[in-house]
C-alpha cells in the first residue's frame, strides 16, 4: 500500500526511451511506444514470442493526482509511472478536540 502516490508498471520489451511518449492533456493520460523495425526487416523468422509492433494505453486521471509531478521511467523494457496523490488525497490524521 502507497499512501502518497500511485505507480504503474507497463511491460514494453523492445521499446527504447527515445520511442516512449507520456503525456497528459484534460485528464487523459495517453503513453505510446513504439518498436524500431529496422533491425528486423530483412529476417525471416520461423517463431516469435510476440508482435513487432506499438504500445498505447489510456487512462482517465483523477483530481486526487497531482498532474504537475508525475514521473515515468523506462528500464529494461518496463516503464514506471508514478502518480503522486494531490495533498488534499493523501491519509491525514485529525486532531479530536
Amino acid at each position: 500500500k502507497n499512501e502518497k502516490s500511485l505507480p504503474i508498471t507497463m511491460d514494453m520489451p523492445g521499446v527504447q526511451k527515445e520511442n516512449v511518449s507520456v503525456k497528459l492533456e484534460n485528464s487523459l493520460l495517453e503513453i505510446e511506444g513504439f518498436i524500431d523495425s529496422t533491425p528486423y526487416q530483412d529476417l525471416k523468422p520461423t517463431y516469435t514470442e510476440y508482435n513487432i509492433g506499438h504500445y498505447s494505453r489510456r487512462f482517465n486521471v483523477s483530481n486526487a493526482i497531482d498532474t504537475n509531478n508525475i514521473e515515468a521511467v523506462l528500464a529494461e523494457g518496463v516503464l514506471t509511472l508514478t502518480l503522486p496523490k494531490a495533498a488534499e488525497a493523501q491519509p491525514r490524521q485529525i486532531q479530536v478536540n
